[in-house]
Order: structure tokens, then sequence, then C-alpha cells
């Protein structure tokens, strides 16, 4: 390997980052569970058990719509929730530099404590480091998920096959904008704030009205095009898409147009990709839509036979390949 240097593009979610993860992380973990690469792992206990862990660095610490505590918690929740599992309980590490604000810190407990409250589930564990100043920019958080699984669902990656539809649960792009225009400074005209959102509740009214999800993920960073060429290839399926289907926001569109950034790469934290037999596509849209974190669902696309792939329509009726992300638009967004 020789002098190569770890970039901030191995942690995009994007093509750099799967090759550190296939080409390096996987040779020495490999295992059946690990895998599987989905948000989320199960095990046997007492029943089937979803955990999951995260680190979050984002930047600024403090955001329109929310903190670094309340991404915490709903970046851990929503990626064992969408196992189908029931979430229940919180691990919780602090790594805190030298000199930062004890009223800032109190303020992010505190969203921690409203936002797991919003989410049914209790802290059980934790940790707290303080490093020299400058060692740390601020304040870092490690949370680690654990669920119960009382129902068993065959949701996974895996479990995806053509016929399937998809459907995103609201407008794309938020999270990504509101991080942008608050970590720069550029003043937009724009009220505009993060979707970081707890999607447990909504997940579990979507999974007792439908029986046939076959596959739930959250396109945090790289957003929704990076994470659908991720289940593609996982599935060994083509997924086509519609522009025209695709909720935005317009506020985030005008940003993009104007920076030269595709909505579709932009990271989201309250939003899920839902894949699922066409004959239950209707039934799944009343119920999301019936949740506030879902009132903007749409059908953006099916999946179809054909080498692991996503193609979109655009508007004008042309077509095009959406390519996974390659280096990040936007570093430190979770």
């Amino acid at each position: 390997m020789g002098d190569e240097k770890i970039l901030l593009s191995h942690g995009s979610g994007g093509k750099m980052m799967h090759d550190l993860i296939s080409g390096m992380i996987k040779q020495y973990f490999s295992n059946p569970i690990l895998d599987k690469l989905n948000d989320f792992a199960e095990v046997e206990g007492a029943g089937k058990i979803a955990i999951s862990t995260d680190s979050f660095v984002v930047k600024p610490y403090k955001f329109p719509g929310g903190d670094i505590g309340k991404l915490a918690v709903c970046g851990t929740v929503n990626d064992v929730a969408v196992s189908g599992a029931e979430v229940l309980y919180l691990t919780l590490g602090f790594i805190i530099e030298e000199g930062f604000s004890m009223k800032d810190f109190n303020d992010i407990c505190r969203s921690i404590k409203r936002t797991a409250d919003e989410a049914g589930v209790i802290i059980i564990t934790g940790d707290t480091k303080v490093v020299e100043k400058g060692a740390a920019d601020g304040i870092y958080i490690n949370t680690t998920g654990i669920g119960i699984k009382r129902k068993y669902y065959n949701i996974g990656a895996e479990f995806v096959r053509p016929g399937d539809k998809v459907i995103v649960t609201g407008m794309i792009g938020e999270h990504g904008i509101a991080i942008l225009n608050s970590r720069e400074g550029l003043s937009f005209n724009t009220n505009l704030v993060s979707d970081c959102a707890p999607l447990n509740g909504m997940i579990k009214e979507l999974l007792e009205a439908c029986s046939t999800v076959k596959c739930m993920r959250d396109p945090t960073r790289g957003g929704v095009a990076t994470t659908l060429n991720e289940i593609a290839r996982q599935s060994s399926v083509k997924i086509n898409i519609f522009e025209e289907n695709i909720p935005i926001n317009p506020a985030v569109q005008g940003v993009c147009d104007l920076l030269g950034f595709d909505p579709l790469y932009v990271a989201n934290e309250g939003k899920l990709l839902i894949f699922l037999s066409a004959d239950e596509e209707q039934k799944a849209i009343e119920v999301l839509r019936r949740n506030k974190y879902g009132k903007d669902s749409a059908v953006i696309g099916k999946v179809i036979e054909g080498s692991p792939r996503v193609n979109i329509r655009t508007i004008l009726g042309s077509h095009r390949i959406v390519d996974e992300l390659v280096t990040e638009q936007l570093p430190r967004i979770c």
C-alpha cells in the first residue's frame, strides 16, 4: 500500500468507502453476519436481536433542525429499526475536547433525552472521555442501538427481487443542505432545516400494515443515489427510478443548482428508501403519509432484472446511469 493515506472520501459512504470496507476491513473481520453489509446485524439470543453502532462527528455540532445529540439518537435508532426490530436500548459514548462549553454540552444532553423519549428508547450504559484542546473538534458521540425482533421479518438487501417497487418517504437532501448552509455561512434566503428524525414509529406502522417489505435503508452519506447502488449490488438487480416522481424541496433544488450539486447525492437523516412488492405499494403510501415523517412519501422506481446498476428516466424522457458517489460532496454531515 506504500504511503497511501486515509482520505475524508473514505468516510463518504460512496465508492471509496465501499472499497475500504470490502478491500481491507472485511478481509480481517469477515463472517456470515458481517458479510451481509446491512445497516444492522442480527444475532441469536432470547429471540432475534438486532444491533447497530455508529459514531457522529458532524460539523457544526449545532445546525438548523437539530444538533449532534439528536442526530446520534436518530441515526442509530433508524439503523436498527430498518431491520424490523423494536428498538429498546442505546449506549452512549462522548469524546469531548477540553474547553468545550458546559452550556452546549448540557443542551446536547437535553436534546439526546428529548429525542430518546420520542423514540421510546432508554440509555443503558455509556462512557465519557475528555481529550486535549485541538484533538476532537468540540465533541464526538458514539452510540450502539439494540433491538428485539418480536416478529421475524425477512428484511435486507438480499431479499429485493425484480418487480419490487421503490418508495422514498419524503423530500430528499434537506439534511446535507442545512449543514452546508450552516457550516459555510452561505446565508441562502431559506428556512430549510435538517430532516433529522427518529423513524421507528413510522416503520412499526408500515410493518403492521404491509407484509411484503423487503428492504429499508436510510439514505444518509452519499444520499439516495449511493444507497440505491449499494442495494442493487447486494441484491444483484437493476433499479430504475423516475425523476418526475422524486420529491425535492424547491429550496434544496435551488441551492444544488447554484452550487452544481445533484440532490440524489445529498445526505438525509429522516428519510427511508423502502422496497416492497408492487401489490402493496398503494397501501404503503397511505400508511406512510398518515405519519408526520412520511407525509411526502412517493413511489420513485421499480426493480427489474439486469446487471446491478441504477438508471434514471429524466423529466425530458432520456435515460442515464446513476453511479454511486466516489468522493464526498460535503464531509462530516453525520
